[in-house]
């Protein structure tokens, strides 16, 4: 198959390319690298360009006809920046996501596969009725599970995912809809990894704790209504994600055909609560130390979290997570020891 992956440069797109590659697929990259790092199109077909631009996406198609599926994951993601700048993060995830969908709508390029977060669920009620205090089972959600996206970045992600549902309804467009939960580690052979110098995600600022690069990892958030007061994640390798992903496109027709309907939406996780104090603890685990660690209160746009139920993903997809939260924090560590060999900085 040859799959056009818009965000092809980024961490989860360049990982999903490899992926895509390993199985014996052809990536077709398109990226504006306004934050993925060229180094990670590595020698793949590349297009350097804007997802909303449509004489691009002619060309693209124009000459690779044989493109079987895309893959959108070009997005803003940065949480705390979408609720400073909301006007990027609307134009850039909504509207020129329409353009692609629309041209790709009349090229005939119908296999759309989303790239969503599980950041748009409504916190659970502190682990709905009947669940044990001390326990994280009630943070699982489900696909219907209500939602409240709590920052324009999440609610970007909404919107796409009711736009995907009403084009499809009304074209010949089809989508398959993944809410990733949290992505973490490296690709298996460190060709990519989280590249941000200071990345704002929690593992990333773990990492540079422990290798002496900021003087401690800060929790932002302590009184959450959670066993331990700190949020619940579900961190799932990227590695898995990448291969979900794969699985994804190879069954793409049986998936819809199986859930009867144009479009579905699915969750893609680990399918395990973990709180941000449970992280700390398997992340010193792998490390070999301890990790300075500051408290702080929760940052503009951050939500309590939940974790993942996998069970239609396990169903449609014929996939689930196979690495452990420790298979991921030892790549991550080891893909920052390698990636100034690649980026070129630490």
């Amino acid at each position: 198959m040859k799959v056009l992956v818009t965000g092809g440069a980024g961490y989860i797109g360049s990982t999903t390319a490899k992926a895509l590659e390993d199985a014996g697929h052809t990536p077709v990259v398109l990226d504006s690298l306004l934050t993925g790092p060229l180094a990670f199109v590595r020698d793949r077909i590349f297009y350097e360009g804007d997802i909303g631009d449509r004489a691009l996406l002619r060309r693209i198609v124009d000459e690779h006809p044989d493109l079987d599926a895309t893959i959108h994951m070009a997005a803003r993601i940065v949480v705390p920046e979408s609720v400073e700048h909301p006007y990027e993060y609307y134009k850039d995830n909504v509207a020129k996501s329409l353009e692609l969908f629309d041209e790709l709508t009349a090229l005939g390029k119908n296999r759309v596969l989303f790239s969503s977060s599980a950041s748009l669920y409504a916190t659970p009620d502190s682990g709905k009725s009947g669940s044990s205090p001390d326990s994280l089972a009630g943070f699982e959600v489900t696909e219907e599970d209500p939602l409240d996206p709590p920052s324009p970045y999440a609610r970007t992600k909404r919107m796409m995912e009711q736009v995907l549902v009403d084009i499809s309804a009304a074209t010949d467009l089809r989508a398959i809809i993944l809410r990733y939960f949290n992505p973490i580690g490296s690709d298996p052979d460190l060709q990519s990894g989280i590249y941000v110098k200071e990345p704002s995600h929690v593992l990333g600022q773990l990492v540079l704790a422990a290798r002496g690069q900021k003087d401690s990892f800060t929790i932002t958030g302590t009184d959450h209504p959670t066993p331990d007061g700190t949020g619940v994640r579900d961190y799932v390798h990227v590695w898995d994600l990448a291969n979900a992903h794969v699985r994804a496109v190879e069954r793409f027709d049986d998936v819809l055909a199986e859930a009867g309907a144009r479009s579905v939406i699915m969750n893609v996780g680990r399918g395990a609560g973990v709180t941000v104090r449970q992280l700390v603890s398997a992340f010193e685990s792998v490390f070999g130390s301890a990790v300075p660690v500051d408290e702080a209160p929760p940052r503009p746009g951050d939500a309590v979290g939940a974790f993942a139920n996998v069970d239609l993903a396990r169903r449609l997809l014929r996939w689930e997570a196979e690495l452990s939260l420790e298979d991921a924090i030892a790549s991550a560590l080891a893909w920052a020891d390698k990636r100034k060999d690649v980026l070129g900085y630490e």
